[in-house]
């Protein structure tokens, strides 16, 4: 069993780790994290441990946190110009894209362009069933355009080609824009709620449990809740992918 949890923090990580510390996860993906070995901060240092970082500036980027045995390994793919994703083993057998998609100055495929641009030259990565996406995408299908080819509802339909599904919308029999529970509160209003933030996974992993966090709670550190899937193998898709 494996819990996943993903959270844009909102700046200043070193000050609140210790709060998502509090939820046990095994795998953490932290988006407007500060990169840890350009921090002065040795306990926020320490807490680290095992651990990889992506940004244009080292206070405000894309970190992965390993608990509990969990080993990283960076896989070395050809990103330029996209932004930000982080390839990455989970003990040398489970593909993880980390991601915390941004406008990246391109005038067409900024956001989930950027995920739509990640399929098209690096889509073999995630075409396993242990594969996992998981972050902040800055994207719902209620904001599909008609006369686009990479909306939201074409990257979806995309993974799930690829054989990703989304665990929230599976756990809750909701479908991509109708969400019930919001991830993101804009300028932390809870009249301006969205689904922004996603834990897609392939067919080895069952969904045991979903939670997102509660705005009482949260909204005080982030204009983002956290999102934290627990996920378990399934046994016989492993015999069968061996």
């Amino acid at each position: 069993m494996i819990k996943v949890l993903t959270w844009n923090c909102n700046g200043a990580f070193r000050k609140k780790w210790s709060t998502i510390a509090d939820l046990g996860a095994d795998l953490l993906i932290i988006q407007e994290c500060e990169d840890p070995s350009m921090s002065s901060d040795g306990v926020y240092q320490d807490w680290a441990g095992v651990y990889h970082w992506t940004g244009l500036n080292k206070n405000r980027g894309l970190g992965v946190f390993a608990r509990n045995g969990l080993v990283l390994n960076r896989v070395p793919l050809f990103l330029d110009p996209l932004e930000l994703f982080l390839p990455l083993l989970i003990d040398d057998k489970w593909p993880l894209l980390a991601t915390w998609t941004k406008q990246a100055n391109s005038p067409t495929f900024g956001y989930i362009g950027q995920v739509w641009k990640f399929l098209q030259s690096n889509r073999e990565f995630l075409r396993h069933p242990g594969a996992m996406l998981v972050g902040d995408l800055n994207s719902n299908a209620k904001w599909d355009v008609w006369d686009r080819w990479w909306n939201h509802t074409d990257v979806v339909n995309d993974l799930a080609d690829t054989g990703l599904r989304s665990v929230y919308h599976e756990h809750f029999w909701e479908a991509q824009g109708q969400e019930q529970k919001p991830t993101f509160y804009m300028q932390r209003k809870l009249d301006k709620s969205h689904h922004i933030d996603y834990v897609f996974c392939g067919s080895l992993w069952t969904v045991l449990d979903v939670e997102i966090g509660y705005p009482e709670d949260w909204l005080q550190l982030s204009d983002h809740m956290p999102l934290i899937a627990t996920l378990e193998l399934n046994s016989k898709s492993v015999i069968a992918a061996t």
